[in-house]
């Protein structure tokens, strides 16, 4: 393996749209991010599941389906 070819493997300080920060190691200095698991639904117990039954009819109308 040739040596002094790779990137510097540091600390990374990762910061969240929210205001979240979580440090970690990259090979960059500073990450930014839209989302984290302190505010993405599936984490916080927010989500929702999504209806499709409404949805089909109304494509089937649209095309003029049975």
């Amino acid at each position: 393996m040739k040596s002094a070819i790779h990137p510097a493997y540091r600390r990374c300080l990762v910061t969240c749209a929210c205001g979240n920060t979580f440090e970690t190691r990259a090979v960059k200095p500073a990450i930014l991010v839209e989302i984290c698991s302190n505010c993405h639904p599936f984490y916080t117990g927010q989500q929702r599941a999504a209806s499709t039954a409404g949805r089909i009819e109304r494509f089937k109308r649209k095309y003029n389906l049975q």
